[in-house]
């Protein structure tokens, strides 16, 4: 499986972003079904779900204060890659 994302530490939090479809974050029960499957990928870590709209801007569903982290910044800044998991 491979995913988009990205490990980030900041202000000494270290935690993930995981790139999904806006589908997977439309509801509450969405995102929790969906965090709960990426965060075995990721243990330990808090896990922000990220979804881009039809201009390319992100959204963030997380951790509250994470979320308003990554909204203040440009996604440019984030350090996405390419992981794969088997």
């Amino acid at each position: 499986m491979k995913i988009q994302g990205a490990v980030v530490k900041e202000q000494n939090v270290t935690f993930a972003i995981v790139v999904v479809k806006k589908s997977a974050m439309q509801t509450n029960h969405a995102s929790a079904e969906t965090r709960a499957s990426f965060q075995a990928l990721f243990p330990g870590l808090p896990l922000v779900l990220a979804s881009q709209d039809l201009r390319g801007t992100f959204e963030y569903q997380g951790r509250k204060d994470l979320v308003e982290f990554l909204a203040s910044i440009d996604a440019s800044r984030i350090p996405w890659k390419e992981y794969t998991f088997s």
